[in-house]
């Protein structure tokens, strides 16, 4: 089992079309470009993706077209991850068929389960598959966190390999750290936060940003990890208005938007999420312009 995904994942965006059906072609495309320019690995299907909105269907395909594009070149990681345990296993097991590298697992949210409820949803999901897991972490959009006591537990399963963590919390990463094995990885689930949680342990990023910054991410992150400090901390200031500025609103619509004028037309989002008005676009474009990225 390989449980090195690497260190700069980018949880892609889902393109769309005008009439908002996926455009697999540029799925692929956009794939193929993520992975050349700093990205070891890729995220399908996440929140980035707008996974509540994507159908069963349409994430086994997208997991397809994704694979069969750069499988082998880098990690490609499925979401599969949801608030019913039952459809998780459906859809993991789907994931594996089409030959997928990994599942990351969301907690489960609105049905708010208790800390012993989470533990059984990932250990089941975990039994049901050979692919290793990354368990993902977001009490802001859950509304559940899972805290570092069960994560350890939730660690001695064989299969469960890493953790996105987003509670921001930095008290909480140091705790998961203390209480993980050395060879478990924990990524951080904020662009902002990579280099914090490169210094207490972590191992790398599942990032938004990189879809437009991934080559100068994989420069902080090379620069932290040969001892250069001072460097990677120099490049985390250059990058950090833009790691805050891309969620001047809802994930992953502001993302959409920039990589639109980058000259990638990934479509709008769909409902309930809306594109960016005309002062949000205006506040890209020149977080754009001051990052050369036009």
């Amino acid at each position: 089992m390989n449980t090195d995904f690497g260190r700069i994942l980018t949880a892609m965006v889902t393109p769309f079309n005008k009439d908002l059906t996926i455009n697999f072609d540029l799925a692929q495309k956009l794939a193929r470009r993520l992975v050349q320019s700093g990205s070891d690995g890729l995220v399908i299907a996440g929140t980035t993706g707008e996974s509540p909105t994507l159908t069963k269907e349409e994430k086994i395909e997208l997991f397809r077209v994704v694979v069969e594009e750069v499988g082998g070149k880098a990690s490609v990681i499925a979401n599969t991850g949801g608030n019913s345990t039952a459809e998780s296993i459906a859809l993991t097991q789907a994931a594996q068929k089409v030959g997928i590298d990994g599942v990351m697992l969301v907690a489960p949210y609105y049905n708010k389960p208790s800390q012993e409820g989470m533990y059984e949803h990932f250990k089941s999901v975990a039994e049901s598959t050979d692919l290793p897991i990354i368990i993902y972490n977001i009490p802001g959009r859950t509304s559940v966190n899972l805290l570092p006591r069960t994560m350890a537990n939730l660690a001695e399963i064989g299969n469960i390999v890493a953790i996105k963590e987003s509670s921001g919390n930095m008290d909480q990463i140091s705790e998961l750290r203390l209480s993980l094995p050395e060879h478990f990885s924990i990524y951080s689930g904020d662009d902002s936060l990579t280099l914090p949680i490169l210094m207490l342990g972590g191992k790398g990023v599942i990032s938004v940003a990189s879809h437009l910054v991934g080559e100068r991410m994989q420069d902080m992150v090379n620069a932290f990890t040969s001892g250069n400090v001072i460097l990677a901390r120099n490049i985390h200031l250059e990058l950090y208005p833009f790691f805050k500025g891309i969620f001047i609103t809802t994930n992953p619509v502001p993302i959409k938007c920039a990589l639109d004028m980058a000259g990638w037309s990934v479509g709008a989002p769909r409902l309930p999420l809306v594109e960016t008005n005309q002062q949000e676009k205006e506040f890209i474009r020149k977080l754009m312009e001051s990052m050369r990225l036009l």
